[in-house]
């Protein structure tokens, strides 16, 4: 007897349902703040306190840098008596909590952090450790942590607070701050640890719900017993809030690297990277060197394709006010965010573990998204090292060609980038994702290569920070401690024979200074030059050499006179010359 067809219909969703029942999704163990962290990538940081009353000048004098250390003898050495009477005439009365996290989730951002206390000591809640905080010390009488936790609890975004837990420029006994309290009697550290540093986090970790971490700062020469209390706090407080690293002396759930880093090369374990919206961290009313959106979209993307989340600062003034140039930057790069939520929320590192010369990629379970930065010219982008075969490629939906090599895949662009800022390119892929991330020369475009990836003998390669401005920190890896023997050498693949015009980045420490280069390619000398050393990183040119054949070629430099001892040497780029 021939059976009904709704009869194997119903048959068919049964088997389904069994199968979906025998093969559970994996369970996610992950607490909610662990997965806000690891999967959000990006968040808002925000500098804010009594120093934003004198956003970057004192009595007349501009301070450039970071205006939260104004009092500092590094900048303006304000007496603590003088800096504290501030407070009486500090009145951010236009502080708006919704407004803020208002622009923090159209800048597609997933939590807040504010500085609760900063190294001024002055607190911006709410405590009985202190006189010295917002409500007791100043006309404006709120407690804008426990604003700005509501407003982030109703609106979804998670919350937490910044805690200078070693410096303390105001309290008696606290790091770098005054040795003795009004009646002369000396104040040690542990007395202000447990008078001042201990009731508040207690009060951050049980007043404002729950929070995402603690980021804590500059733990000084706090013995690992100090940091352990302050750890333990927040677990007995909070058991799944994070806490920062900078808690010190090994502990923390996560690593915070260098202010404004992002590493050349993937970074491991969980970490995340800071950078500021100006120059400086705290409100300057003359800092105007606004971040735009381009490198916004830029620094978050290859912040996540290097393996670490985001965070990135804003700095209310003296009113509670965030500056309309950076408000503006923010949602106008949330919009790619919000239009591109593959490349940033739950995003996993790049597999060739470093950049790529129009861009970057991060993963999204089984694809492989290429966040094109720097459209090429020619409609040709070219992915390097890709072993996995590509069974499609699309760009806003819509199909795009491609073709593949042994060690090459072409994938054919637009004439016109559809987009600003940057596209997302989705691969495909047919089989289990394997990627050679041996330097390549991209065949169309300028590829520069940073001497992380470099082998060298003679000499080493060490991290080099300094600071341009008081607070803007830098900082490159490079090769130093050369001499006539040393080389630095970079393993490179070349897709197609020709020209390649090579430039080296670098910088001399001699005042007039100069230095003789030789680049040999396979052993075979191929350029020679001479330039002037400056001291600031520069491109030099050292001219044009033929590569006769495909395939891995290798790159090899060396300082042969001048002042060779004083020379940096931070890069090597390769561009094709069309002839």
């Amino acid at each position: 007897m021939r059976k009904p067809f709704w009869l194997f219909a119903l048959l068919a969703l049964f088997i389904a349902s069994c199968a979906r029942q025998a093969s559970p999704a994996p369970e996610d163990n992950r607490s909610p703040q662990e997965i806000l962290f690891e999967d959000g990538n990006y968040a808002m940081f925000i500098h804010f306190g009594l120093y934003s009353s004198l956003e970057g000048v004192w009595k007349g004098k501009i301070y450039y840098g970071n205006a939260e250390w104004i009092m500092n003898p590094a900048e303006a050495g304000i007496p603590v008596d003088e800096y504290m009477a501030q407070a009486a005439s500090f009145n951010p009365s236009e502080f708006d909590a919704d407004e803020i996290v208002s622009i923090a989730k159209d800048a597609g951002m997933k939590y807040i952090i504010i500085t609760a206390k900063h190294h001024e000591g002055f607190a911006m809640f709410d405590t009985e450790a202190s006189d010295f905080d917002i409500v007791d010390a100043t006309p404006l009488k709120r407690d804008l942590m426990a604003e700005l936790a509501e407003s982030c609890h109703r609106e979804g975004l998670g919350i937490g607070f910044y805690y200078s837990q070693f410096q303390d420029w105001t309290a008696p006994g606290g790091g770098n701050g005054p040795e003795k309290d009004a009646s002369g009697r000396t104040v040690s550290f542990d007395e202000y640890f447990r008078t001042k540093c201990v009731p508040q986090v207690e009060e951050l970790t049980t007043k404002y719900g729950d929070i995402q971490l603690i980021w804590f700062d500059t733990p000084g020469n706090m013995s690992l017993e100090y940091s352990q209390e302050l750890v333990d706090i927040v677990r007995k407080n909070q058991p799944h809030a994070l806490v920062s690293s900078r808690v010190g002396n090994g502990l923390g759930d996560y690593e915070t690297l260098g202010d404004m880093e992002v590493p050349v090369a993937n970074h491991e374990g969980r970490w995340e990277g800071i950078d500021v919206t100006q120059v400086g961290w705290g409100y300057s009313r003359y800092d105007n060197e606004w971040k735009t959106p381009d490198f916004i979209v830029r620094t978050l993307v290859s912040t996540i394709a290097r393996g670490g989340t985001w965070m990135l600062n804003v700095g209310p003034d003296s009113k509670g006010r965030i500056h309309p140039m950076a408000a503006a930057a923010l949602r106008k790069s949330g919009k790619w965010v919000h239009s591109h939520p593959e490349a940033v929320y739950g995003a996993g590192p790049s597999p060739w573990g470093h950049a790529l010369p129009w861009g970057d990629a991060v993963t999204q379970g089984d694809k492989v998204e290429l966040v094109v930065f720097d459209w090429p010219s020619d409609g040709n982008l070219w992915i390097p090292g890709l072993r996995t075969p590509v069974k499609s490629a699309r760009l806003l939906g819509k199909k795009l060609r491609f073709s593949s090599g042994e060690s090459w895949t072409c994938v054919k662009l637009p004439s016109v980038r559809p987009e600003e800022y940057a596209s997302v390119i989705e691969l495909t892929l047919d089989g289990e994702l394997k990627v050679d991330g041996t330097l390549a020369a991209d065949p169309s475009k300028t590829t520069v290569l940073p001497v992380e990836f470099a082998s060298v003998e003679k000499c080493e390669v060490r991290r080099s920070g300094w600071m341009e401005k008081f607070g803007e920190w830098k900082t490159r890896n490079v090769a130093q401690g050369l001499n006539e023997e040393s080389s630095v050498t970079w393993t490179v693949e070349i897709k197609f024979p020709g020209v390649y015009n090579i430039d080296l980045e670098y910088l001399g420490l001699v005042p007039e200074g100069w230095v003789e280069w030789r680049m040999s390619i396979d052993g075979q000398e191929a350029v020679v030059n001479e330039h002037d050393a400056t001291r600031a990183y520069a491109w030099y040119p050292l001219g044009w050499a033929k590569i006769d054949t495909p395939g891995i070629h290798t790159f090899s430099l060396r300082a042969t006179d001048g002042d060779i001892p004083s020379a940096r040497v931070a890069a090597m780029r390769l561009t094709p010359i069309a002839l």
